[in-house]
């Protein structure tokens, strides 16, 4: 069993940066598949960005302005991001799965509780 705990949301103006933080409970994290998406006020939840051992993938919505990186010695993936616009806001939340998974969000079986990310124009 696996716990995910996000955590670095705030209110942001326009342009600026953040970094949000996924921890992981469990064994073995350094080899799951982890993955950030985002869901805004009465949209479906939308894919991110995935890090797994084949590499790092984004949307294409994000590709350039977001990076997504691990520290498997702090069981920790984050996910800086930069040039903020007031559509990226929404509660972003990790999410994890033993095997590779991609931009499916079925395909995750564990989830955090989600960061609330608000940017102000």
């Amino acid at each position: 069993q696996v716990q995910l705990v996000e955590s670095g949301g705030g209110l942001v103006q326009a342009g600026g940066s953040l970094r949000l933080s996924c921890a992981a409970s469990g064994r073995a994290f350094s080899s799951y598949t982890v993955a950030w998406f985002r869901q805004a006020p009465g949209k479906e939840r939308e894919f991110v960005a995935t890090t797994r051992w084949t590499g790092e993938y984004y949307s294409d919505s994000v590709k350039g302005r977001f990076t997504i990186s691990r520290d498997n010695s702090k069981n920790t993936v984050y996910l800086q991001i930069s040039s903020l616009k007031p559509e990226d806001t929404a509660v972003y939340y990790c999410a994890a799965r033993q095997e590779i998974a991609g931009r499916n969000r079925y395909d995750y079986d564990y989830w955090g509780q989600g960061t609330q990310v608000t940017v102000s124009s």
